[in-house]
């Protein structure tokens, strides 16, 4: 394996850490006006992610930089022709970080509605585009020889890209349904657990069409098995979900997402940007990445340094295992709200 190679499966690694970590946060910020019937249920699920969140993202700010790095013709070709969706997902999140931050800076209910509001947008914007957007990276988009995309905003809204989209904001949903009832207890607990059982109905069915449709137009021989196991691990989630045992459903749930997310780096391998203009002016490993001597170097700072983070992020998730619960959850100890605004009971 050469290191064109070794990085691009790092970069798959980056992004599917991403997708598993930040996708059952994006499903608790999408499930807030369902499952948040009150503001002190609305911040038992702020808690659930509270203490991770943030370092979720870190994931997305690594993959973002292995890939600027590593393959910069990849880079410069997909975050200008994908421009306008890459925004919107940027604008998403910031607007959910900061409704985070700042929701409890002031006892108001208004103020509190809004960042909710925040949250619910900030998280749902980005689940559906990374579904739109990764589905045309595999499917091709029109590039140039001179590795420009040519293809407008509208023509990423093709069928394959929207079921795309539909099946990342389905499979998040219900990620982030089992997480809230793995991480909850009492009445959170078991709203969150029903709300999954309703939420596998559709999911299971529409990401199977998805991941097939996949593997029939652009998978290999060999990822059938990722089919295989993407198909065991939905079914496994419908029958889990039924029987109450959110601990196996997430561990299915991230098994589904890992699955998908390789079967699309499989499909794209070797190219890193089909074009459906003409092949010969597909960006590949080969064409698209940094010289020998940058990848060398890369190489051995991400074998020490690796390491380190994942040891402190899964000692993070340990300290903060325990569930919580309404109970748990002090008065707010926000500013006062201006006058004339609505003061929180």
């Amino acid at each position: 394996m050469g290191l064109q190679e070794f990085w691009f499966i790092l970069i798959a690694v980056l992004f599917t850490g991403y997708f598993v970590l930040e996708g059952f946060d994006f499903g608790v910020g999408m499930l807030m006006s369902v499952l948040g019937k009150t503001d002190n249920r609305r911040r038992v699920l702020i808690n659930t992610i509270g203490p991770v969140w943030d370092g979720n993202e870190v994931w997305l700010i690594v993959g973002g930089g292995a890939l600027f790095a590593a393959f910069p013709d990849w880079y410069a070709t997909l975050f200008s022709g994908f421009y306008l969706p890459l925004l919107i997902i940027l604008v998403a999140l910031i607007l959910r970080i900061c409704a985070i931050e700042w929701r409890g800076k002031i006892d108001d209910d208004r103020w509190r509605r809004r960042a909710d509001l925040g949250i619910m947008i900030g998280s749902w914007v980005p689940a559906v585009l990374w579904g739109v957007a990764f589905a045309n990276i595999v499917r091709g988009v029109a590039i140039d020889a001179d590795k420009k995309v040519t293809s407008s905003f509208f023509d990423l809204l093709n069928p394959y890209a929207l079921l795309g989209g539909i099946t990342t904001a389905l499979v998040f949903a219900l990620h982030g349904a089992v997480f809230i009832a793995l991480k909850t207890a009492d009445d959170v607990r078991i709203d969150a657990a029903d709300l999954a059982k309703k939420l596998a109905i559709p999911t299971v069915p529409i990401a199977g069409g998805f991941v097939l449709w996949t593997q029939l137009a652009y998978g290999k021989g060999w990822t059938w098995i990722l089919v295989a196991i993407a198909a065991v691990a939905v079914i496994a989630i419908a029958l889990l979900t039924r029987s109450e045992r959110e601990g196996w459903a997430f561990a299915f749930t991230t098994l589904a997402v890992i699955a998908t997310s390789v079967l699309l780096f499989a499909s794209l391998y070797p190219n890193v940007m089909p074009s459906t203009t003409d092949p010969a002016f597909s960006l590949t490993i080969e064409n698209a990445s940094s010289s020998h001597y940058t990848l060398m170097v890369m190489s051995w700072a991400a074998v020490v340094l690796t390491p380190i983070v994942l040891i402190y992020q899964g000692w993070t998730y340990w300290v903060f295992r325990k569930r919580i619960s309404t109970k748990h959850i002090p008065p707010s100890i926000g500013l006062p709200p201006k006058a004339g605004s609505t003061k929180a009971g």
